[in-house]
């Protein structure tokens, strides 16, 4: 395996940016895993609280963890900060500048927290893009006042109402193909009623998923242990790959 720490200028977010990608050995074309970041982390944090360098080995992945800021990989209603087409534009680079397989059948993302919902907005909203979605702990339904709770900064990036664009519910109720849906949480989160909301509504509109509460709560352990499942489920759903 290898270890790339880019420094890179996002034109959509008119800033100099970073990212790690860890690239499996060989030649690829390579499948990638796209990893978000939570609210309080960075790009990093990956990498420095669980063993994702080495699991990406064991699964034969590329990873790319971007920087998300505490944008919850939106596009700023009262701001500058354009993160969702800085996501877009960072698998653009990431194609142009590694030996990836270029399409939806090679593109898998996961997150946990506000990666969570990252993933899963972001997901659901570009199927063209993404064959199959990891969350963990995510904010699924930022209805709930659990979101709400995020003050100053949620009305910053979704203005006073949340539109149907950034809601994971309403997206999943798009009648357009669905990437594989995969999401866990633990049951002492604070965030389990969250996701039990959202497990509900798939059931509601019959969108096949798999959803899985575990021992656990807001913490590194769960996810250190929970995204080798997902590296798992996301190969179930990757093309494979061909020379």
């Amino acid at each position: 395996m290898a270890l790339c720490e880019m420094k890179y200028n996002s034109s959509s977010l008119q800033k100099q940016t970073g990212m790690y990608v860890v690239i499996p050995d060989g030649q690829g074309p390579f499948r990638v895993v796209y990893q978000l970041h939570g609210l309080s982390d960075d790009y990093s944090m990956w990498l420095r609280r669980t063993n994702i360098e080495r699991y990406a080995e064991n699964y034969g992945l590329m990873v790319v963890m971007p920087d998300g800021g505490r944008s919850f990989y939106s596009d700023m209603v009262n701001g500058t900060g354009n993160y969702e087409q800085h996501m877009l534009e960072t698998v653009q680079l990431v194609d142009r500048i590694f030996p990836t397989v270029a399409d939806a059948s090679g593109r898998a993302i996961g997150g946990l927290s506000m990666g969570g919902y990252g993933c899963m907005k972001l997901g659901l909203k570009y199927p063209e893009i993404f064959s199959s979605i990891a969350s963990h702990s995510g904010v699924l339904d930022l209805k709930m006042n659990e979101a709400k709770g995020f003050g100053w900064e949620f009305n910053a990036i979704f203005g006073e109402k949340l539109s149907a664009e950034n809601d994971c519910m309403a997206l999943a109720a798009r009648p357009t193909v669905k990437p594989a849906i995969y999401f866990d949480c633990g049951v002492d989160d604070f965030l389990i009623e969250n996701n039990r909301i959202f497990h509900k509504e798939l059931l509601k509109l019959k969108i096949e998923h798999t959803y899985h509460e575990y021992p656990g709560a807001h913490e590194w352990d769960f996810w250190d242990t929970h995204v080798q499942e997902a590296f798992a489920f996301h190969l179930e759903h990757l093309g494979k790959v061909t020379e």
